[in-house]
C-alpha cells in the first residue's frame, strides 16, 4: 500500500512538472488582443431637445436617410411621407438628405446645410 501511495505521488510531481514546464512552450506562439468592451469613466454630455414646432405650415422640414438597411430602404419610406405631407400640409417644403458615408458617419456638412436651412428634421432608418 506504501508503495502505491508512493507511486501515485511520484506520478503526481513528474505530472505537474511536466505541464509547468510544457505551459509556457505552448503558449509561444502568436498573442491576441482583446478589447476591453467596458464604458468609458465618462458619458457623454447630454443636450436638452429642440423645442417642439407650434405648426409645421410653411417649414421646411429635412428627412435624412442614414443609410441603414441599404441604399434603398428608405426611399419608398420617404415617399410616402412626402406624399402624405403634400396632401395634408401643402404648404410644408419637403427636402430628402442622404448622409455621406454610413450611418456612424458624421455628415458635418449635412447637419450645417440642416441648421442654416431646416425648420425641423427627421433622421432615422426606414424599411
Amino acid at each position: 500500500m506504501k508503495r502505491k501511495m508512493m507511486s501515485a505521488s511520484l506520478f503526481l510531481v513528474i505530472a505537474a512538472t511536466v505541464m509547468v514546464a510544457y505551459a509556457p512552450a505552448q503558449n509561444a506562439g502568436q498573442l491576441i488582443t482583446v478589447m476591453n468592451p467596458a464604458v468609458a469613466n465618462k458619458m457623454a454630455d447630454r443636450l436638452p431637445l429642440s423645442p417642439r414646432l407650434d405648426t409645421l405650415e410653411g417649414k421646411t422640414l429635412y428627412l435624412v436617410d442614414i443609410g441603414w438597411g441599404g441604399p434603398q430602404a428608405a426611399a419608398s419610406v420617404y415617399e410616402e411621407m412626402k406624399a402624405w405631407f403634400a396632401k395634408n400640409i401643402p404648404t410644408l417644403k419637403i427636402q430628402v438628405r442622404r448622409i455621406r458615408g454610413g450611418y456612424e458617419t458624421d455628415d458635418k456638412e449635412l447637419w450645417k446645410e440642416i441648421g442654416q436651412n431646416a425648420n425641423a428634421a427627421m433622421i432615422g432608418i426606414a424599411g
